[in-house]
């Protein structure tokens, strides 16, 4: 058997390993060339060596660009876009304030969490709409 044959067959393996252990399925991408190069290489022994190497990269970039095109944005969206990003799913949201504002800077309680909170001066305990997030600050107005 030749070591060519053998060798692309391990790049292809180690990639499809490597996209298990860190899924982002663009190392999957590199193991299809590989195993393209690898049955090339098992059909027509005598490819050189450069010409094998040239194979992978041509045949890399185009799979990489067969996933971007036709898979990339077929992706399944999320029944929950704001999981993790608490302060935005903070939005729509009417909560008391907890501490006036007061110069456009007050606080509110969400929960066991105190947030800052921006928006029009309002003495505490007056109700406000959560309408959008900076970081770790929520801008509100009056809720009535």
């Amino acid at each position: 058997m030749n070591w060519h044959v053998f060798t692309w067959a391990v790049v292809a393996l180690l990639l499809f390993a490597a996209e298990a252990l860190a899924p982002g399925a663009f190392m999957l991408w590199l193991g299809f060339a590989a195993v393209a190069v690898f049955a090339m290489v098992l059909l027509i022994p005598d490819i050189p060596v450069l010409a094998q190497v040239a194979a992978f990269i041509v045949l890399s970039f185009a799979s990489i660009q067969v996933y971007r095109t036709w898979f990339r944005g077929r992706e399944r969206g999320s029944d929950q876009p704001n999981l993790n990003r608490r302060a935005e799913a903070l939005v729509g949201r009417v909560v008391p304030l907890d501490q006036p504002i007061v110069n456009g800077r007050g606080r509110v309680q969400i929960a066991d969490a105190y947030w800052e909170v921006t928006g029009p001066d309002l003495p505490a305990g007056s109700a406000v709409r959560i309408t959008a997030s900076r970081g770790m600050s929520l801008q509100v107005e009056p809720a009535g």
